[in-house]
């Protein structure tokens, strides 16, 4: 005789969602592992990919461009009458002021003199030698460096709040800073004006004391170094000097 649940079981006209029919509980199947899948591969595509913007941001130049910059560039004693026009000027002030600065500090300062007025100006303070350059090349940079470039860490360097103090009341920290990374920015500034087509001129060779009294009175700018920029004059240009070798200047420790 068959048992009561076989019967039910047997009987046809039972449902088998009948309260009297029991099956296991299923339990529904779980996104987790897809979703740590997705997670997984959505992240090695952002490594891949941010490798690779590394990969092409740091690539080498072509040697045309080393050629340009460096190898072939030479300081200029003399300009052709090729203008030089404000827009060139700025787009090299604004390649240039991606060079790196420590603490993000770029004390640096630009004038660029432009009008015959402003460089009858500078010539007389300057050597013998330079003074005629200067009244020939298109655009004269003096480039200066702020003492006061801390006050603007609370915007140039807003994640360290301390940032002003490091440098405030410090002097000497000051001047370091200033100078050295002026000088950096200043040669940031020559590499961007030869990658845009321009030549340079840079120069020492000047009183400092009376070229800040001139340019930078009633502010806390001193002088660096300046920079005749322009469109080279190839007769003007002397025999290429000897460089060190590595070996002569440099060593692995």
């Amino acid at each position: 005789m068959a048992t009561g649940r076989l019967a039910i079981d047997a009987d046809p006209g039972l449902s088998r969602s009948h309260p009297l029919h029991t099956t296991p509980p299923t339990t529904p199947p779980t996104t987790l592992p897809h979703t740590i899948i997705i997670i997984i591969i959505i992240t090695i595509i952002t490594i891949f990919t941010i490798f690779t913007i590394d990969r092409k941001a740091m690539s080498i130049v072509s040697e045309a461009v080393q050629d340009q910059i460096f190898r072939n560039a030479r300081t200029q004693n003399g300009f052709t009458s090729q203008s030089v026009t404000d827009d060139e000027i700025r787009a090299v002030y604004d390649l240039a002021k991606w060079g790196s600065t420590s603490m993000n500090t770029q004390p640096a300062r630009f004038q660029f003199l432009r009008t015959a007025e402003a460089k009858a100006r500078l010539a007389p303070l300057t050597s013998p030698g330079n003074q005629p350059k200067i009244l020939a090349a298109p655009v004269v940079a003096i480039i200066g460096y702020d003492l006061d470039f801390y006050e603007h860490l609370v915007t140039n360097f807003a994640h360290n709040p301390n940032a002003r103090g490091v440098f405030a009341g410090n002097e000497a920290l000051i001047q370091g800073t200033a100078f050295r990374n002026s000088t950096l920015q200043g040669g940031y500034l020559m590499i961007a004006a030869r990658m845009l087509g321009l030549d340079c001129g840079p120069m020492s060779g000047f009183d400092a004391p009376k070229v800040d009294a001139e340019f930078w009175a009633g502010t806390k700018v001193k002088t660096n170094f300046l920079c005749n920029l322009g469109h080279g004059d190839p007769s003007k240009v002397m025999g290429r000097l000897p460089r060190f070798s590595f070996d002569d200047a440099a060593k692995f420790l």
